[in-house]
């Protein structure tokens, strides 16, 4: 390390994917060589002491720099030069980031910053990591570069979160369709009858436009020139017409309502699939994903499919059929006529294939559009209160005029494009129709076709490019379709972190004992949890507390194997719960959460939730011992009464007595507390605490709370600092050692003290109020 003032030639900072800020650009520009490139920084904004500031952290092909502004102007640097070993770290702890520089024997330095720097500091890290990876692969081994800004690829499975080329989703290809068949063939018999009646149908529709050959030649030629009319022939053709009629619309009425009930079907499959998969996956993966966007990708986009497998994949098939068939008896009537009707096919052809592309990526950009708009809905509707509260009407409406903007923008490149595609098909083949009649007439002249044959070959030629008019349609709802199956199987294909064993292991009778053997937990790159070793016995009681951030809920969420550990494991009397089916284990956790959810319905059906074949006595017995009852009984339809959306017709104290209740009813084994009385005033707290003292008897308990207060009753404290277990023991036992707990302790206590000073003297002038009256 060195300490650097130095000026050299300057270096091109301009290809940086993200620029650098101007105060700092100047500076580059004089101090780097042209031969050393920029590869990443971050702002730091935080000195030693936590005061703002400003510093520099700029990662190079050949060093690492830490520059400060001194007091005369020019920046003050420490570097490193770049060599194996080296790594950064970084992680956050109440509000504040820290960034180190290690190497495999100590920390080299150390910098702190605000969590509004984190996203930039999380790029450098990465490009970080990614150059000392590539860096210390052999050099016979060549990593891929990003095409836009020529990061390593390598170490990042083909994707550069530097670049704001991932901005761009990868267009669907229109092979993705086939994947649908996985939901088709348990149909096929079905799909076989119903491509059996397309093909009897489309023959049978054949068979009009050849009976007008001889119609023409045998009655109405001789009929012009004064020969008498053949009523029987006329009867006869005339019949064949009607019949062919008659058959082609029976068949095809059977054709359209079998494979349109097939497809619907497909549909419904596809919609369950997906939504039982979605259960399936993690808290992780609910995580990144935005509610209005997983809503549309299962309403909108199955039902786009469903409409392009019931109308469009029919008319085309519809379509191909008859094309080929007319094709072959162009060919039969008069092989020259056919190679003139299929001039204008290459064009259209090349058409499509330079239109379908851009078309593909447009309805992709439409799909992730709309799913704006819902994403604004999603938010909006169930926080309209909050909304209400801050007259943020106009801010959330605007907010939706921006997303339906955005969507309106991407439709209106689509359709620009379709515009100018569409009627050009069309126009060929009129075109196309001019040039058959041209010949036609031509070829009549020259005796070689009678005008009847003339006739009949254009009925076909007619119906050939109606045809293929709308074939070329086809690539437009082909592309929407393949866009949203895309979508769809973006959720089929993603595999939870959280997987069920292939082979559960059978859950004896549960006891109820946990045990945590050294948990190591990340949230990305961030460390969480570091070494967690507890063991709680059954029936026993413990209390988790400490600061916020400090790995609290993180923990209750692993023993709940909401998320799995990354190093370690969580026993459930002696067995790891990664080798038990995933239901058979929650089956025995009780879950009270801070902010209880309830679901639009009865009371009793919220109670019931977890055990619906509960019966009515059950549902109030677990009411009473949650001393939810006697409210219940004043709603205007007791346990029959709706609660509203999210419970909104109950007051706090209300929906959480009834999530205390739900936990009652299926008699956990291990019950889980997570803030369950913060959110409530001092007197909802006692009748909420009574509930939990009934909930908790006998069973293994484990209790988040802020408030110190309310785990007077756990059998041991357990306090959290940064991810790992400080201290441990009974509450006299923690004050005693005067460490961590008796910190926290503290300083409840003199916020208790201000809380309680400030209502007396609220009381004291209210009193004085009174007695001057």
């Amino acid at each position: 390390m060195t300490q650097t003032h130095r000026n050299a030639p300057s270096t091109a900072t301009s290809a940086l994917p993200v620029p650098m800020p101007a105060v700092w650009q100047t500076w580059a520009a004089s101090f780097f060589s042209p031969n050393e490139k920029i590869l990443g920084w971050a702002v730091i904004d935080l000195d030693e002491q936590l005061r703002f500031a400003q510093e520099l952290i700029v990662m190079t092909d050949q060093r690492l720099l830490g520059c400060a502004l001194s007091p005369e102007g020019a920046p003050t640097c420490l570097e490193w030069m770049r060599r194996n070993g080296l790594r950064l770290n970084h992680y956050d702890h109440a509000g504040v980031g820290t960034l180190e520089l290690l190497d495999d024997h100590s920390r080299l330095h150390c910098w702190r910053y605000t969590l509004a720097q984190g996203t930039a500091i999380l790029r450098l890290v990465q490009a970080f990591d990614r150059q000392q990876q590539a860096s210390e692969k052999t050099s016979e081994e060549s990593a891929a570069l990003c095409p836009v800004c020529g990061t390593s690829l390598s170490a990042n499975d083909g994707e550069c979160p530097n670049c704001t080329a991932n901005d761009t989703i990868a267009s669907p290809s229109t092979w993705i369709l086939f994947r649908l068949w996985r939901f088709a063939r348990p149909y096929k018999g079905s799909l076989l009858l119903g491509f059996i009646l397309m093909l009897t149908s489309t023959a049978a529709s054949m068979v009009a436009p050849y009976l007008i050959m001889p119609l023409t030649d045998e009655v109405l030629v001789p009929a012009e020139k004064g020969m008498p009319v053949d009523i029987g022939l006329v009867a006869l053709y005339l019949g064949g017409l009607f019949v062919s009629a008659l058959l082609a619309w029976g068949l095809g009425w059977g054709k359209t309502y079998i494979l349109a009930l097939v497809s619907e079907r497909i549909g419904a499959d596809l919609r369950t699939a997906s939504f039982e998969h979605l259960m399936h996956l993690s808290l992780e993966y609910f995580g990144g994903k935005r509610t209005g966007d997983l809503m549309a990708r299962i309403s909108s986009e199955t039902d786009r499919i469903c409409l392009f497998l019931s109308l469009h994949l029919l008319d085309f098939a519809t379509d191909v059929l008859m094309i080929t068939m007319t094709a072959a008896v162009l060919f039969w009537i008069n092989p020259w006529l056919a190679l003139v009707t299929l001039l204008p096919l290459p064009f259209i052809a090349w058409m499509i294939h330079l239109v379908r592309e851009r078309l593909r990526t447009g309805f992709e950009k439409i799909g992730r559009a709309w799913s704006e708009v819902t994403n604004v809905l999603a938010d909006t509707i169930p926080g309209i209160r909050v909304v209400k509260a801050f007259a943020q009407e106009a801010r959330e409406t605007k907010r939706f005029q921006e997303a339906n903007r955005h969507n309106l923008v991407a439709n209106d490149r689509v359709n620009r494009l379709w515009s100018l595609f569409s009627p050009t098909v069309s126009l060929l083949t009129e075109i196309g129709l001019l040039v058959v009649w041209m010949f036609g007439i031509w070829q009549v002249s020259q005796s070689h076709i009678s005008t009847g044959m003339l006739l009949s070959a254009l009925a076909y030629i007619g119906r050939f490019y109606t045809r293929l008019d709308s074939m070329s349609r086809f690539v437009s709802v082909t592309q929407k379709a393949a866009a949203g199956a895309k979508r769809i199987f973006d959720i089929l294909d993603h595999v939870s972190n959280v997987p069920n064993p292939a082979h559960p292991v059978p859950l004896p009778t549960v006891r109820g004992q946990i045990e945590l053997r050294n948990i190591v937990f990340r949230y990305g790159s961030r460390t969480v949890l570091r070494g967690v070793d507890l063991t709680v016995t059954p029936g026993e009681m413990i209390g988790l507390v400490g600061h916020s951030g400090s790995g609290k809920s993180t923990l209750v969420n692993i023993i709940c194997r909401f998320y799995d550990t990354a190093e370690g494991a969580v026993l459930l009397d002696g067995i790891d719960i990664r080798t038990l089916a995933i239901s058979d284990y929650r089956r025995h956790i009780g879950l009270v959460l801070q902010e209880p959810f309830l679901f639009f319905g009865t009371v009793a059906e919220n109670i019931a939730y977890g055990h619906p074949g509960a019966t009515r006595e059950d549902i109030v017995a677990a009411a009473r011992a949650a001393h939810a009852h006697e409210f219940i009984l004043r709603l205007p339809h007791g346990y029959d009464s709706l609660v509203g959306e999210r419970g909104q017709g109950l007051s706090g104290g209300e929906r959480q007595r009834i999530s205390i209740a739900r936990a009652l009813l299926i008699d956990p084994k291990i019950l889980i507390l997570d803030e369950a009385t913060s959110s409530v005033d001092t007197e909802t707290e006692k009748e909420i605490q009574k509930a939990l003292d009934n909930l908790v008897r006998g069973r293994t308990t484990i209790a988040i709370a802020h408030r110190l207060s309310t785990l007077r009753k756990a059998d041991r404290l357990v306090v959290m600092d940064r991810g790992q277990i400080v201290e441990e023991g009974a509450h006299d036992a923690l004050i005693a050692q005067r460490g961590a707990y008796f910190r926290l302790h503290e300083a409840q206590a003199r916020q208790v003290d201000v809380e309680f000073a400030s209502a007396s003297w609220d009381d004291a002038v209210s009193a004085t109020t009174r007695s001057s009256k």
